[in-house]
């Protein structure tokens, strides 16, 4: 499993706001970074946002970290974004494409980046935002735009040609890094690498499914059926 993962060009960082499982897994030398927003660390009760991501950065020195923004006016976004930015050297700003309203964030993208804050531009699905982000961002500071590939698939839409295309969008910007975020499931982590896309993001529960890579599909099969046996067994079905 880790001689197939590590013969991957693509970056996986993890994706969750417990600091436990975020020190946990920073031990693991395949993950490359770490990202979080706002509904996940609404959901793990973080109360105090500057401390949890303080911690965070304490934990992470070597690697990337992503933190999000959390206004919706774009003059409280760009402060928020500077105030981040001063954290550390490691961290990467993440700005929303729009705001609630729709509002495309890409002034406030060209005055961040041209300030040489380091962004990460979420929630993109479209390619005509991919576009307009890689108009926006400064050729020479360092990037990443996250696609989420995973709520495209949600739609019906085949996230691979997607992404090949935003890959080729971004083509023009030696600086940015495209991002595959939202997957659902690991074989995500070999389409994303396929096409050349630079990182992807892995919750938790699908980071947990790693040690299923390479596994001998015959076992599988036989533990699926032992599994199915068993609870079969536990429950006490019978048929008279």
């Amino acid at each position: 499993m880790t001689s197939l993962l590590s013969d991957l060009n693509i970056h996986i960082f993890a994706d969750g706001a417990d600091i436990k499982g975020i020190t946990a897994i920073a031990r693991n030398p395949l993950i490359k970074g770490f990202t979080t927003n706002p509904t996940l660390m609404h959901k793990a009760g973080v109360e105090n946002y500057e401390k949890f991501a303080r911690e965070v950065l304490e934990i992470i020195t070597d690697r990337p970290v992503s933190l999000e923004v959390f206004a919706d006016e774009f003059d409280e976004m760009e402060r928020q974004a500077l105030r981040i930015a001063s954290w550390g050297e490691n961290v990467n700003v993440k700005i929303p494409v729009t705001n609630t309203r729709g509002e495309p964030a890409f002034d406030l993208i060209h005055r961040l980046s041209h300030q040489d804050v380091v962004l990460n531009v979420t929630a993109i699905m479209t390619h005509d935002q991919v576009r307009h982000v890689a108009a926006a961002a400064s050729k020479s500071v360092s990037l990443i735009v996250s696609v989420f590939a995973g709520r495209v698939a949600d739609t019906g839409v085949d996230p691979v040609p997607h992404m090949r295309i935003a890959k080729e969008i971004l083509s023009s910007l030696p600086n940015a890094k495209l991002l595959w975020a939202s997957p659902r499931e690991l074989l995500n982590i070999f389409q994303a690498n396929e096409i050349g896309c630079d990182i992807i993001t892995i919750t938790n529960d699908v980071l947990a499914k790693l040690t299923l890579i390479g596994k001998d599909l015959d076992q599988y099969s036989l533990e699926t059926v032992s599994m199915f046996y068993s609870d079969a067994a536990a429950a006490g079905y019978t048929i008279d």
